[in-house]
């Protein structure tokens, strides 16, 4: 086996396993900032149970995905450091712009939000979630335009052997990246709420579920799946 065949299959197995993560991320934030709207405008306490379960496999979703995602960076720069200098004016842009903008964004405040219970208001603290829910849709899309570039090069010109960007809103304005950007979106979405029913599921079949699963489901639990 050839040193090609061996760094596409490395950087395969990353990026597969690095995007089990990403969607699961992106519709879980979504879902804890709608379970948490409910409870700051209900004060219902079920909800805030139901935020603080779901925000700890969040939490380690997130941190697995931020390792594989770093891995995937170094790898470009390894694997692929020949394809990085060719196009890396232009690729580059859109990742730079995800990790110091998006990244930056959805870490500071979910420090915010993982810290800030009891000790913010819980305005702050639902607006911390939100913003977190916003930077993963950010990142998300700083990295498709990358990945539609790769697709689909456009804005680019070739000066000196390599490509160098020419036109920033020709990436952006990328057909492929606006085929790609909702597809994504809206996968994430179902994969966090098929995530949550899955568990949820586990949970009343072993007929030992969380408190507020049983809160929730009590009107149909012990009929269908009581004793």
């Amino acid at each position: 086996m050839d040193q090609l065949m061996l760094a596409r299959m490395q950087f395969g197995v990353t990026t597969v396993y690095h995007f089990l993560f990403v969607p699961l991320t992106i519709g879980l934030a979504f879902l804890l900032a709608i379970m948490e709207t409910i409870y700051v405008r209900t004060g219902n306490n079920t909800y805030r149970k139901m935020v603080q379960f779901w925000g700890k496999l969040f939490l380690i979703n997130f941190s697995v995905g931020v390792v594989t995602g770093i891995m995937q960076e170094f790898q470009f720069g390894m694997n692929w450091s020949n394809y990085s200098r060719f196009v890396g004016d232009v690729f580059g842009a859109p990742l730079a712009i995800e990790a110091l903008l998006a990244f930056f964004m959805e870490s500071t405040f979910l420090g915010v939000w993982m810290f800030g219970w009891d000790r913010v208001s819980k305005r702050i603290h639902l607006a911390s979630i939100w913003l977190v829910s916003i930077g993963t849709i950010l990142s998300a899309f700083w990295i498709l335009a990358a990945n539609s570039f790769m697709q689909e090069p456009v804005g680019y010109s070739m000066h000196n052997g390599h490509a160098e960007m020419s036109n920033f809103f020709a990436i952006l304005g990328n057909t492929q990246l606006w085929l790609e950007f909702p597809h994504v979106i809206m996968g994430a979405l179902v994969t966090g709420a098929f995530f949550v029913l899955g568990v949820s599921a586990y949970h009343l079949l072993k007929k030992k579920p969380r408190g507020f699963i049983q809160e929730i489901f009590s009107s149909g639990y012990d009929s269908c799946c009581g004793e």
